[in-house]
């Protein structure tokens, strides 16, 4: 038979977090995918890997916090710990992928779409691999339009977000980037929620009145852990303290917009220069006579 769902058990709490979380995971990913492309190649996978452990990590995060509110009315819902843990690194290590061809390839052209392409499928493929060790007496079965509708988001909002990586250097557009990025995936969410349906067995008796939280909040204490340290990594951040990056050679593969030069200008031409010489400014020199 087929199930009741309520994926709202605590009303608008649970979408407004996750929202939020999102947006933090969003933030804090980006950021260190910009300073990447400001730093030399000795300092750039550190950069790149703290950005797509916040990406992937605020993503799951925001993913199991939207779930807290989800409840099958007829059975009881319980997770299965390595497949709930195994979404997460998924989630990482295609996020990682996708954020290494943009951090040495370049924000444009091809490395953005291929890099876009396997961060928005490492994002959907975490969401219905967590589905996947959610366990109860039946099954779920999906609408196919609505699935490729949530991986299209999930492509779509990656690919945007790394775009705006390699070319936010201001507040404003970094948090705009970091709004867009968490609306994004809390879209794909309830868009791959919306094509949901379950199917129960004849053993299902038991009613579940309101969401079992407690049981992912074990869970979620690894990546806000995570989160909270690639956020004191970005604070103390010494472009974001100095407001100036280091003077380091930055990344010229193509999209990636070539840093500002940090040291003094140079101060005009006092002097000019022949082949006997230099010449103190104003005086003639045989080719000018």
């Amino acid at each position: 038979m087929q199930g009741t769902v309520d994926g709202f058990g605590y009303g608008a709490v649970t979408p407004l977090v996750a929202f939020l979380m999102a947006c933090l995971g969003g933030a804090l990913g980006l950021r260190c995918i910009t300073r990447s492309l400001l730093v030399t190649h000795s300092w750039r996978p550190a950069w790149l890997a703290l950005g797509a452990a916040a990406l992937g990590c605020g993503t799951w995060t925001m993913h199991f916090i939207a779930m807290m509110g989800f409840s099958i009315e007829q059975a009881p819902v319980h997770y299965d710990e390595p497949v709930t843990y195994a979404s997460l690194g998924l989630a990482v290590v295609m996020v990682g992928i996708g954020v290494f061809i943009v951090g040495y390839r370049g924000a444009t052209g091809a490395p953005l779409f291929t890099g876009g392409t396997v961060t928005g499928l490492g994002l959907a493929s975490m969401h219905y691999l967590g589905m996947a060790g959610m366990r109860f007496h039946g099954s779920f079965a999906y609408s196919t339009p609505r699935v490729v509708a949530s991986v299209a988001i999930a492509v779509a909002a990656a690919t945007a977000a790394l775009w705006a990586a390699g070319r936010a250097r201001s507040l404003l557009p970094s948090v705009g980037a970091s709004l867009l990025m968490g609306v994004a995936v809390s879209g794909m969410h309830y868009m791959a929620m919306a094509a949901l349906t379950v199917r129960l067995d004849g053993t299902a008796e038991t009613t579940a009145d309101t969401p079992d939280a407690s049981a992912l909040v074990p869970m979620l204490l690894g990546p806000l852990v995570l989160l909270v340290l690639a956020g004191v990594a970005v604070i103390l951040d010494p472009m974001l303290v100095l407001r100036h990056p280091d003077r380091a050679v930055a990344l010229t593969a193509p999209g990636v917009p070539a840093a500002a030069p940090t040291g003094p200008r140079p101060a005009p031409h006092q002097h000019r220069h022949s082949d006997r010489g230099p010449v103190r400014q104003g005086a003639r020199t045989p080719q000018d006579r």
